[in-house]
């Protein structure tokens, strides 16, 4: 059965088990392939909440997690009722619908926390899968910083500013 459900302390195995091939990948997100463990446990479900507004997600298929989301302000004070999010899945679960899965359950507890819109911050332009995914659910690009992320097999590529009101 599918379900997404708040992260406890107990998940940061099966979530490591998802982020670290994303991160020695080093093709779609802004983290540095070498990062270690300790360091990405920080990056993504920090012990001690720094931001309180952070609040992190699993999605488990038949009790075995599958992918996870982090949803936060993208900002503090006058920002504050924009948010932000970014999301994980492993990658013998993609194409299964766990993302958009994921996606809709953030969106709505985002709408529920009293955020207006969501903003994405850095999508790779190359990121095919990730930016069809967005647009599909009412994402607009709205801007691409160009040559901001150095992808390892592509080269010199955007950064997509996504965005859209919740």
């Amino acid at each position: 059965m599918r379900a997404v459900r708040t992260a406890v302390r107990s998940d940061w195995a099966a979530i490591w088990r998802i982020m670290e091939p994303v991160v020695r990948a080093g093709d779609t997100y802004c983290w540095d392939p070498a990062m270690e463990e300790d360091a990405a446990r920080r990056e993504w479900f920090p012990e001690v909440l720094l931001d309180a507004t952070l609040c992190v997600y699993v999605v488990v298929d038949d009790d075995v997690v599958v992918g996870t989301a982090q949803l936060h302000a993208n900002r503090g004070g006058n920002g504050s009722h924009v948010a932000n999010a970014s999301f994980l899945v492993a990658a013998d679960a993609g194409g299964k619908g766990f993302a958009r899965l994921l996606a809709a359950r953030v969106m709505e507890e985002a709408r529920g926390q009293g955020y207006e819109s969501m903003q994405f911050n850095a999508v790779v332009q190359t990121n095919e899968r990730a930016v069809a995914l967005w647009q599909s659910l009412g994402f607009e690009v709205i801007g691409t910083v160009p040559n901001a992320f150095r992808h390892p097999v592509r080269g010199l590529t955007g950064l997509h500013i996504m965005y859209r009101a919740l």
